[in-house]
C-alpha cells in the first residue's frame, strides 16, 4: 500500500501529475483542485489511492489528506466510480463538496456529468453523517476565481484536451470551452474547465 509519493513535477496537466521519485515517474490521475494546488511547484508530495484491477492499476494522487478521504468516501457509495469521484472533485472544491453532500443539494450534484438522480440521492443518504467525520469545514459552491490568468490559445488548447480525457466527446467540449472564453477571455484553465464540466 503506498501511502504518498514524493519528488520532483515530471509532467502536470489539470487531469495528470507525472513525479520521478528515486529514479521511477510515477503517473497519478488527479482533480482539478490538486492541479491548482501543483502550479507553479517544482516538488510535490501526493497521498495516493490505488486502484488494482485485473486490467490496470491506476494511481490517483491527491494533495491533501481529506482530499482523499473524500474521495474514498465517494467511491464507497455503489454506481461512484474512481473517474467519476475526480470530475466530482474537479468541479467543486472539498470543502464545497463536503457542504453540497451535508445540505442533501441533490441539483448541484446532478451537474456532475455522469452523475444521475438515483446516485446523487445515494451519495446524500450514504455520506451526509460520513462526510462530517472527515474534519472538512463544508463551504457554499462559489463560481469566485483569483487564479492568475495564462495565454487563451494555451488555456483553450489545456481545457479542451482536459475535458477530453475525463471522456468528454471532441466536439461538445470545442465549443463550450470557446463560449467560455469568449465571455471570460482572461479565465485561468481551472475556472474554464470548472465551468465546462457544469455545462456539458
Amino acid at each position: 500500500m503506498i501511502e504518498y509519493i514524493r519528488g520532483i513535477i515530471d509532467e502536470l496537466t489539470p487531469t495528470q501529475a507525472t513525479i520521478e521519485a528515486h529514479g521511477v515517474g510515477y503517473i497519478l490521475n488527479i482533480s482539478l483542485n490538486t492541479y491548482t494546488a501543483l502550479q507553479g511547484k517544482s516538488e510535490a508530495r501526493l497521498f495516493v489511492y490505488e486502484s488494482i484491477r485485473e486490467d490496470a492499476w491506476v494511481l490517483f494522487g491527491f494533495a491533501t489528506k481529506q482530499e482523499r478521504e473524500l474521495f474514498l468516501l465517494l467511491i464507497s457509495v455503489s454506481g461512484v466510480g474512481g473517474n467519476t469521484a475526480r470530475t466530482m472533485l474537479s468541479s467543486f472544491s472539498a470543502p464545497e463538496l463536503a457542504g453540497i453532500i451535508m445540505d442533501g443539494n441533490e441539483r448541484m450534484l446532478k451537474t456532475v456529468k455522469g452523475l444521475g438522480a438515483k446516485t446523487a440521492q445515494r451519495i446524500i443518504v450514504e455520506l451526509h453523517d460520513k462526510v462530517a467525520s472527515i474534519g472538512l469545514q463544508p463551504v457554499t459552491p462559489s463560481g469566485d476565481s483569483n487564479a492568475p490568468a495564462i495565454q487563451n490559445s494555451e488555456i483553450y488548447n489545456e481545457a479542451c484536451e482536459a475535458l477530453k480525457m475525463l471522456g468528454f466527446p471532441p466536439a461538445p467540449v470545442a465549443k463550450t470551452v470557446k463560449a467560455i472564453l469568449k465571455d471570460e477571455p482572461t479565465a485561468p484553465v481551472e475556472r474554464v474547465i470548472k465551468l465546462a464540466l457544469k455545462m456539458l
